[in-house]
């Protein structure tokens, strides 16, 4: 398995202009809605790796639209390196919680700062496992088993998360 030599936000991005043709700010609507409940990316990552794909040869310019919106493409050599891509091994996660972070450095908060952080973070993962939980179920309802199983994730990941703050120490 060769390496590609591309992260995972621009294979992310391959792996949506397979739906067909975007601009920046669709791709980032299509990441939005298809990958945010488990892979954050932002605006700036999408509009860095997008010439930076086309000097690779990865995707194409399209004719610029409205407001110069430029849409991309991706070509049969980003098709190919996607799929090459998905074979190579992912490396392991890397997990950073800002509340987890926060708490590790408890005896310099203020018991009031403590509580405001964990009931923050409750109510955070509280609305963000009913969407997930949401676009699981609409997803499966479309036949879409894959984003159903990545969007379960999401769902688990939640669930830990409000489990952990349950134990966390408030003051």
């Amino acid at each position: 398995m060769a390496d590609t030599g591309i992260n995972p936000t621009a294979a992310a991005l391959l792996g949506l202009l397979h739906e067909g043709p975007m601009t920046g700010g669709q791709l980032m609507a299509a990441a939005e809605r298809r990958l945010a409940p488990y892979w954050s990316m932002t605006r700036s990552q999408v509009y860095r790796e997008l010439p930076a794909l086309a000097d690779q040869g990865l995707v194409r310019l399209g004719k610029p639209g409205p407001r110069s919106s430029q849409p991309y493409a991706i070509t049969a050599s980003g098709k190919r390196t996607f799929s090459r891509w998905l074979t190579e091994m992912p490396g392991r996660d890397t997990v950073r919680n800002p509340t987890a972070l926060r708490v590790a450095f408890g005896p310099q908060h203020s018991a009031n700062q403590m509580r405001t952080l964990v009931s923050s973070a409750n109510e955070y993962h509280t609305e963000a496992l009913a969407s997930a939980r949401e676009q699981a179920r609409d997803a499966k309802k479309a036949g879409d088993s894959y984003g159903a199983a990545a969007l379960e994730f999401a769902v688990a990941y939640h669930k830990a998360a409000l489990s952990w703050l349950k134990s966390a120490p408030v003051g």
